[in-house]
């Protein structure tokens, strides 16, 4: 056991990188018996829940082993064979730690994929090698393509239901990429794996039944994709989640700010100023825990320490001189509707971005797009699950970056002041 668990291994594990997983895909795809797939090759399945699987397979009287079983948690899943609710799923390689959000692809649950995809490091989209292209395709496309994740891997599973025929994968690569042609582009990469969850052909090890296909499985795909690498090139966003003052006389003075770097980084000497006072100063530490940082990267929870004893609180925002931006209290929004009750222009809401709050209100609808079609329409109300550009207009200036320049500092959420529930997530055009 002390060899399984010294120290050495424990810094090695806890020092991988975590690649975030979003799948999606129509039902039947396949979906819950690729994600099964992964988990066992990978010997991240107990032996005991191993056991019950295999139990679960014998009584529906299937001659396999039905891995689906293992990501369909609720029993509504199980009876209907779909998924309803976003699951996470973790496991690991000896060279990562993997979170897989899975989302239900259904029209319907529209606002359960987003959700569970606005952190994805990486989309996957099943697509039935018999089927093709279907309108559900388009609407998981379109979400990973709004929320700018910045890779989309599509499986073309059930290719041993297709004769392994390179001919069709090839159409279905096409159709997709014709689709992907009409909406406005992102910078996005786009690979294409032809794959069979229920067989692990191309998932872990290359399938001799396509040697038409030169790429590499999906597994390795995933273990050697670069986590992060464009975040540290954005602008560098602070924003502030707590004061700390000590309360001891030793250290009476001490003002720290502790928060967590949402995008680009932070180096002890940097001239910031702090939003929406603009105030300037600049920082003299970076602490974490009980060590002194030179630098903080994105996603690093740290506490910056500057040179001036200036008046900042929980909402206001840290960034570096020369990456200032503007205070905006009007500006255009792709959002999508959660909430059973519409979205009705005038009505005030309470807008969160980042660490701050904000009155505000939806002043215009400029469409409603349909994800499937790409179809925009007129509408003077937004029902559960649409996807719309609205004009938005808050009570004080928010330091809110375009979406597609810096996720991190570009999305918001809606909260309804009365039942205190989200009602809307939106993304600034």
């Amino acid at each position: 056991m002390n060899n399984l668990f010294n120290s050495s291994t424990l810094q090695s594990y806890f020092s991988m990188e975590v690649l975030r997983i979003a799948t999606a895909g129509s039902v039947d795809d396949g979906k819950s018996t690729l994600i099964g797939r992964l988990l066992f090759e990978t010997n991240s399945i107990t032996s005991d829940k191993l056991e019950a699987i295999q139990r679960a397979s014998q009584r529906k009287g299937i001659g396999f082993l039905d891995l689906s079983l293992l990501t369909d948690g609720l029993i509504a899943e199980r009876e209907q064979g779909i998924t309803i609710d976003v699951a996470h799923i973790y496991f690991n390689t000896p060279r990562r730690k993997f979170i897989i959000a899975d989302a239900p692809g259904h029209v319907e649950y529209t606002r359960n994929m987003i959700t569970g995809a606005s952190k994805a490091d990486v989309s996957i989209i099943l697509v039935d090698a018999r089927n093709g292209i279907l309108e559900q395709t388009h609407r998981h496309y379109y979400i990973s393509n709004l929320l700018n994740i910045p890779r989309v891997i599509v499986c073309v599973n059930k290719m041993d239901l297709a004769d392994y025929s390179e001919e069709r994968f090839r159409q279905i690569q096409q159709d997709f990429i014709d689709f992907c042609s009409k909406i406005r582009a992102v910078s996005q990469e786009i690979l294409f794996i032809p794959i069979s969850s229920l067989y692990g052909e191309n998932l872990t090890t290359q399938s001799s039944k396509m040697p038409w296909y030169q790429g590499r499985p999906l597994l390795e795909i995933l273990e050697s994709m670069e986590v992060h690498k464009n975040e540290l090139k954005l602008p560098s966003r602070f924003p502030i989640q707590y004061v700390i003052r000590p309360r001891s006389k030793a250290h009476h003075d001490y003002r720290g700010y502790a928060g967590r770097v949402s995008s680009g980084s932070f180096s002890v000497g940097d001239k910031v100023t702090v939003l929406p006072s603009g105030q300037q100063s600049t920082i003299r530490e970076i602490q974490r825990f009980t060590e002194s940082l030179t630098t903080a990267e994105c996603r690093q929870s740290v506490t910056l320490v500057l040179e001036d004893d200036i008046d900042i609180s929980r909402g206001d925002i840290i960034v570096p001189d020369e990456e200032i931006p503007e205070l905006k209290k009007e500006f255009t929004s792709r959002i999508c509707w959660l909430d059973k009750a519409p979205m009705v222009p005038g009505k005030s809401y309470l807008l969160q971005h980042g660490t701050a709050y904000s009155k505000a209100k939806i002043s215009a609808i400029d469409f409603i797009e349909d994800p499937a079609t790409l179809q925009k329409i007129e509408g003077s109300v937004i029902n559960m699950n649409g996807i719309a550009q609205v004009q938005v207009r808050t009570a004080r200036g928010l330091p809110i970056d375009h979406y597609h320049e810096n996720p991190a500092n570009g999305s918001f959420i809606l909260i309804d002041e009365h039942s205190n529930n989200t009602v809307g997530v939106g993304v600034m055009a």
